[in-house]
């Protein structure tokens, strides 16, 4: 099999479940070694009360080819994050792909309610878990990236900068939470570009992660049991398809091209040519546009 990272160190913080554990496994997949963290352990959950694990995350990695190190983290906590910074500088004396996906904000936000509704320790907390981790992790991440060129930093959001620029996403604390992080990934673009690294903000489309399976009744081998009740889902992928993108685009020797833009994993498949667990190409972000937002029946032809 081709191992195109071979020799290759990741991070991705925030890979307990959903698209941080699909981006770890293919990292692995593809040859790295990844160091996997979150706040979800074998003997403690986060308030996030899952059964999903960052040692379950690690095997998996390794599992699918590459080296999967499992380390807990509270990226609200500088120390924590600078002692993993200088452990992986320890161990490996590199870090090439850095993944900022840490979220933990599932029980926070509440659908359609204005902020002045919203309760606000929640927003608030929200807004520290998206935003507050993703900057305190680069700030202690990026000089060991340096150190080497070609490095490699993905933020991880909900929404492309052009679907997001045109829709009020979930509410008001969602919103700014994840346009924030699209400008993180532009910021870091203009400040890594000239040292020899690339930055880009990535989204999956409709994801098929853990929470998502369970919201809706199903697991990952029927879930098209759902489309009865939610016949857009037929749009939806496996947390594996972003994973595919953020291999592609840490393999790809001219990923610069990409410094600093909001990309897609459909967007990326069709650039790349790699394709979902079930060999199909979800392009989720034009189908929400094109089929479910201009109100058509769901159809997927086309789309996936």
């Amino acid at each position: 099999m081709s191992a195109p990272l071979n020799g290759k160190v990741a991070l991705v913080a925030g890979a307990t479940r959903g698209a941080g554990r699909g981006m770890a496994v293919e990292l692995g997949a593809a040859g790295a070694t990844v160091y996997v963290t979150g706040r979800s352990t074998r003997t403690r959950r986060s308030e996030c009360d899952r059964p999903e694990t960052i040692e379950d995350t690690a095997d998996l990695v390794t599992e699918a080819g590459g080296q999967g190190v499992a380390v807990p983290t509270d990226h609200l906590d500088p120390a924590q994050v600078r002692a993993l910074v200088d452990r992986i500088a320890d161990e490996q004396g590199r870090l090439d792909v850095l993944v900022n996906d840490i979220w933990g904000g599932e029980n926070l936000f509440e659908w359609e309610t204005p902020l002045w509704e919203h309760d606000l320790d929640n927003g608030l907390r929200l807004l520290r878990l998206a935003v507050e981790t993703h900057a305190i992790t680069s700030h202690h991440a990026l000089p060991l990236m340096l150190r080497s060129p070609g490095g490699l930093v993905v933020e991880v959001t909900d929404g492309t900068e052009d679907y997001n620029r045109d829709h009020y996403r979930v509410n008001f604390f969602y919103d700014l939470a994840k346009a924030s992080v699209l400008r993180m990934a532009f910021s870091l673009g203009h400040e890594l570009g000239p040292r020899g690294a690339t930055a880009v903000a990535l989204t999956p489309g409709w994801l098929r992660s853990e929470i998502m399976l369970d919201a809706f009744g199903v697991r990952e081998d029927n879930w098209r049991d759902a489309l009865e009740r939610v016949p857009h889902f037929a749009i939806s992928e496996t947390p594996r398809y972003v994973g595919r993108a953020v291999a592609a685009l840490a393999a790809d020797p001219d990923v610069a091209r990409w410094n600093g833009r909001s990309l897609s994993s459909g967007g990326l498949a069709r650039e790349y040519g790699f394709t979902d667990l079930d060999g199909s190409r979800p392009d989720a972000w034009r189908y929400l546009v094109e089929v479910q937002d201009a109100g058509k029946p769901a159809d997927t032809t086309g789309y996936r």
